[in-house]
């Protein structure tokens, strides 16, 4: 029996209805660097669905490099970025900000999210302190979409980071690595429309969501990020041939592609969801979204790593492991049905 991938929501290639479009567009000789009739098209397509002809949309290759990117590019040299504790800048991007010249500063977040409360009480303790002069500077705010646990921001949620962030002046970051998984959840209310709207930097994730590669950035406070082009060039983040990601989001953002790729991987989901439950496996938390999160002791995990190839993501206790399945716009069903007998099998242990 040959393993059954469920680690990320990256593991395979693209969506054919892109690999078509290359294919059909391959010998057409276009300009470079995003300036090509596809990013053009691709473009327009997104400030469609954002409601709002002035965003800025740019291509980059992956989320790491968008985040360095963004974040570096917004910053003054004194400052820092605010996240989450269990942010992905703060977590999993091996010190990519860090390396750009800026500290992540981090505050206690609650599954993922980073809740208005929690910042308003960061900032009001970081300017009551006497000495914050000498210390790096709050200059944004990151968050993500879903978060980095699968949860998501309500519209409540977001508008009240926005106002927490407008009483700072400090910019509003969304890292919408799977934006996809989150516009197509039933429990989800926040359109690309309001992320525009509350919003001054986000990004629209392809890597995750179907394309080869590649997220979209859409600059919607448009005086914050000057030659954002030149930045990304600057930072070896420019695709010369930026076809490939125009392609992709062109493609993803014709007859609402994209929404449909979230829709079958939470649809999928959702089976083995409600398999773990019918199985007693213990959850760490509940998700909405395509990210499941459960606690397995260790004895059974040696066994599951035969046949599954999961995500570790953290010790649970000295006898227990917490482990991610992931589903994506391309799990087959077969390797649901299969990994739900693992789960009968092993649930009883």
């Amino acid at each position: 029996m040959s393993k059954l991938y469920f680690a990320s929501d990256y593991q395979e290639g693209m969506a054919p209805e892109i690999l078509n479009r290359l294919t059909e567009t391959n010998l057409i000789p276009v300009s470079g660097y995003g300036t090509d009739e596809f990013c053009e098209s691709a473009k327009k397509k997104i400030r469609e669905a954002c409601g709002d002809e002035n965003t800025d949309v740019y291509f980059l290759v992956g989320g790491t490099q968008a985040n360095a990117v963004v974040i570096s590019a917004v910053l003054r040299d004194y400052e820092g970025v605010v996240a989450a504790d269990t942010g992905h800048v703060a977590l999993h991007e091996a010190g990519a900000i860090e390396y750009t010249g800026h500290k992540v500063l981090t505050v206690k977040g609650d599954r993922g999210i980073l809740h208005a409360d929690a910042l308003k009480e960061y900032l009001e303790g970081f300017y009551a302190d006497g000495n914050h002069e000498h210390m790096v500077q709050p200059g944004m705010v990151y968050i993500s979409q879903p978060t980095e646990y699968g949860t998501l921001y309500s519209k409540a949620e977001l508008t009240a980071l926005r106002q927490v962030c407008d009483t700072y002046n400090l910019p509003l970051y969304v890292d919408g690595a799977r934006m996809a998984y989150a516009l197509a959840c039933r429990e989800n209310d926040v359109t690309l429309q309001d992320m525009a709207a509350l919003t001054d930097v986000f990004y629209i994730g392809g890597t995750k969501c179907g394309a080869i590669a590649g997220e979209a950035v859409v600059i919607t406070n448009r005086a914050l990020v000057p030659h954002f082009f030149t930045t990304i060039k600057q930072h070896g983040a420019l695709l010369a041939k930026g076809r490939l990601t125009g392609i992709s989001f062109d493609v993803l953002f014709t007859d609402s592609l994209y929404e449909k790729l979230g829709a079958y991987a939470l649809e999928k989901a959702d089976e083995i969801r409600a398999s773990l439950k019918e199985n007693n496996w213990q959850f760490f938390f509940d998700t909405p979204t395509n990210q499941i999160f459960v606690v397995v002791d260790n004895e059974t995990l040696k066994e599951l790593d035969e046949v599954v190839v999961y995500s570790f993501w953290e010790p649970f206790d000295e006898t227990h492991t917490v482990i991610r399945f992931a589903t994506s716009w391309a799990t087959p069903e077969e390797n649901i049905e299969a990994l739900k007998k693992l789960i009968a099998q092993y649930g009883n242990k």
